[in-house]
């Protein structure tokens, strides 16, 4: 499950991406296979971290399970 960190806030990219020109066509994060597409991978501090990524808007975006 994707969610998005906006300072202190956890946010649903249903919110935050829908208004995003870098969203795909039904409003989401461009996600594919296990990546961002429309952002960067963030490094790991440690292995037990979800993995972390930096959309172009700014936003983090964490894919939780």
């Amino acid at each position: 499950m994707l969610v998005i960190f906006a300072g202190d806030r956890i946010l649903s990219p249903q919110k935050v991406c829908k208004t995003c020109l870098m969203a795909d066509q039904s409003g989401q994060p461009r996600w594919s296979h296990g990546e961002l597409r429309c952002g960067h991978a963030i490094r790991k501090l440690t292995e037990q971290q979800p993995d972390q990524f930096e959309c172009q808007m700014g936003f983090r975006v964490v894919d939780i399970d």
